[in-house]
């Protein structure tokens, strides 16, 4: 009987994308003709499928108990050799975020790559790529891209000199100057209007001058910000450098479109990429520059798969590459303004300062009205209204604005106290009058509104609350009668998640705001931050005092930077700054929390928020994660967690650790059922970082052991939220 000899070839470690509660995290092993350099994307076998991977440089697990054997490898299908292989930096951010987050490997890898390269053969790929490159009239090959570079030189200093024409503000001058001087990191706190973004622009324009090569990465928090950026980006240098010189990267393209934008920040024909969040994983082999604008908004963090911030892997990205890194806010986040501290005190950026309007734009007056002093089913104070029928007469622009979308978040029975509840979540699903539904915003069942009382048959069932929706017709019906300068009545226009879900809406709408056609713009906090509005003199806020006495503890910090956003909307063209009102409507109005909104004072409201934060040991004095299970029943999820809790005190390696940080009993999230999914967690905190990371790592282990114990058979999945943001 003869033995079949055994395959020959390199044992080639490759990431494929498995999850960390897989127990399968690390590098596979497969076989290869010859060696293929860590980077290379390659398509291999897994089970019944073949997925894509990419050649890793970790060799074997060192804890395996037996050597490798050949015979039993199965080899890789085919390399995708047509790509250069992604950088050993790219490699090593990857890795970070892994081990940071608590994922695995594979899994941040494989999604930090565009998903119609995950079904491509290496013969599409060559295709594409040779597609692309007769479209962009330059060669596939990247090594030629300097000969391209040069030919461009020549056509470059009339341009150039269009760019640097551009007239400075002396603050803006300065940041610059500054900027070029040190090594950052940096974080520009400017006020809204104070030019920001032609601080960013002027600093990739010397970048993109001064290095063939060289590319810059832009980031914005939200997909409906990129539009407007890109078109200013692309206005400013594709004249200069091409028109593949600017691309984007965000989660509403389509999978070509992102593919394509990939290929070009890979090869180094993009020189700038402007994306979300996603866009901090862009393979681009010459970054030099990162920009993160609007650094303290919560979209950076994401909150699915691997909970990562893509803000702090900026500043660690930048490390990595040599490049430099510039955060920039009106309203920066309390880490982020602690870290620029006087490096005297240990901060670890430098700030740069620009407190003025550019030009002799003002910021606006803020006006409170005590709605106390107001009739108990009062919406719009009279006050209020009449100002904004003032605007409307002048020609001018209002903006209201309400974070609550749909017509009513509830509706009630008055006779038996029936609410709208979803029956697959602990919440109330909203009331949208527009097409009759109540529908739920967190697992999104959607039915017609009853005829009657669905507990005892009343007919009178009546909306509660209010949402943007019902906004927008109140104010239409008190707005009866008021007339536009042209005599025409007054237009209304409604910019939320439910207006703008066609494609090209939000686009339509925004165009409308601009060119002077809407009077009065109804919204959620879409319409409050990043917009250049010329027109809209007034802003007003009509409920904000929800999240004044919230048990979480960053809200006052989120609600303070989403009303001092929303204020900059208003006066930002300087022929009608002067007369630029901020409106709040509140109970409280002597709350500090105002009276720091009023002075636009956010050095103040920043210092009396850390030093509370200080007082009781929370972030950034102190670390945080938390782990969150989801089970068939709140027992089941609670239980997984206790008992991966007192376990962690009888393992050697975790109980060691217990001393230097806090295991907190678990409990229902805020929302503890979505979908018929009952939802836990369990906060652990350590004023050590390091501390708090060895023990996550440890703890892994636990956490899948204890899956498998009999009272947890009904757990369906857990995760750790590393630096969480919603508590």
């Amino acid at each position: 009987m003869t033995q079949t000899p055994p395959r020959l070839g390199t044992l080639t470690p490759v990431l494929v994308h498995t999850p960390a509660y897989s127990q399968m995290a690390g590098a596979l092993t497969y076989l290869s003709d010859s060696p293929l350099p860590p980077g290379t994307l390659v398509r291999v076998p897994l089970g019944q499928r073949e997925l894509l991977g990419v050649v890793w440089d970790t060799a074997p697990q060192d804890g395996a108990t037996s050597p490798l054997d050949p015979a039993k490898l199965r080899p890789i299908a085919a390399a995708l050799d047509a790509l250069p292989p992604l950088s050993a930096n790219w490699r090593a951010l990857i890795s970070f975020a892994a081990s940071y987050y608590q994922r695995a490997t594979g899994e941040v890898a494989l999604a930090a790559l565009p998903p119609q390269l995950r079904d491509m053969s290496s013969v599409q790929l060559a295709r594409k790529l040779k597609k692309l490159a007769k479209a962009a009239h330059v060669p596939s090959n990247p090594a030629h891209r300097q000969d391209t570079s040069a030919g461009l030189a020549q056509g470059l200093s009339a341009a150039q000199s269009a760019i640097y024409s551009i007239v400075l503000s002396a603050e803006q001058t300065g940041a610059i100057s500054q900027f070029h001087q040190n090594s950052g990191p940096f974080l520009l706190f400017g006020a809204t209007g104070s030019g920001k973004t032609e601080v960013f622009m002027q600093c990739t324009a010397e970048l993109l001058a001064n290095s063939p090569n060289a590319q810059a990465l832009v980031m914005v928090p939200e997909i409906n910000l990129t539009p407007q950026l890109e078109e200013r980006f692309k206005a400013r240098f594709c004249a200069l450098y091409g028109e593949d010189t600017v691309v984007s990267m965000h989660s509403g393209m389509t999978p070509a479109q992102r593919l394509n934008s990939w290929l070009a920040a890979h090869s180094g024909a993009a020189r700038i990429v402007l994306g979300t969040r996603m866009a901090v994983f862009a393979s681009m082999p010459q970054l030099k520059l990162i920009i993160v604008d609007e650094e303290h908004d919560p979209s950076y963090k994401s909150n699915e798969g691997a909970r990562y911030s893509a803000r702090d892997l900026a500043i660690y990205r930048a490390r990595l590459e040599g490049a430099k890194v510039m955060l920039g806010s009106a309203t920066p986040s309390l880490e982020s303004w602690h870290h620029s501290r006087p490096a005297a005190e240990g901060g670890r950026y430098m700030r740069l300062d620009m407190p003025s309007r550019v030009g002799s734009g003002q910021l606006p007056l803020v006006r409170r009205v005590d709605m106390n002093h107001q009739a108990k089913s009062c919406v719009i104070s009279p006050p209020l209204l009449a100002a904004i029928a003032e605007r409307i007469a002048r020609g001018e622009q209002s903006m209201v604005f309400l974070n609550r979308r749909g017509y009513a978040p509830v509706l009630q029975c008055t006779d038996c106290d029936w609410k709208s509840e979803c029956p697959n979540c602990s919440a109330y699903r909203v009331f949208h009058k527009i097409d009759r539904t109540l529908r739920c915003h967190h697992c999104g069942f959607s039915e017609r509104v009853p005829r009657a009382c669905p507990a005892c048959g009343n007919p009178d069932i009546a909306p509660l609350g209010r949402g943007t929706e019902r906004l927008e017709e109140h104010l239409a019906e008190l707005l009866t009668g008021v007339l536009r300068p042209d005599g025409q009545p007054v237009r209304i226009v409604r910019i939320d998640a439910d207006t703008t879900r066609l494609k090209g809406a939000l686009e339509s709408q925004l165009a409308q705001v601009h060119t002077g056609e809407v009077d009065v713009l109804v919204g959620t906090q879409m319409i409050a931050k990043g917009h250049d509005f010329r027109r809209i003199t007034l802003v007003a806020a009509v409920n904000p005092d929800n999240a004044l006495f919230s048990s979480d503890f960053r809200a006052p910090e989120r609600l303070f930077s989403l009303l001092m956003q929303a204020a900059g909307r208003a006066g930002r063209d300087s022929a009608v700054a002067g007369s630029s009102e901020m409106w709040l409507q509140t109970f409280h109005p002597t709350h500090p929390l105002f009276e720091a909104l009023k002075k636009h004072d956010y050095p103040a409201f920043a210092a009396s928020q850390l030093k509370e934060r200080q007082q009781a040991a929370m972030p950034p004095f102190s670390f945080q994660a938390l782990v969150r299970a989801e089970a068939r029943t709140q027992e089941i999820a609670q239980g997984f967690l206790n008992l991966a809790s007192q376990a962690a005190a009888q393992q050697s390696d975790t109980a060691a650790l217990l001393a230097h940080l806090t295991l907190y009993p678990a409990v229902p999230m805020s929302i503890a059922r979505i979908a018929n999914i009952e939802r836990a967690q369990m906060l652990v905190e350590s004023p050590s970082r390091a501390a708090l990371q060895r023990f996550l790592t440890a703890w892994q282990g636990v956490l899948h052991s204890t899956r498998q114990l009999p009272d947890c058979k009904g757990v369906m999945r857990w995760a750790i939220d590393v630096d969480p943001l919603n508590i």
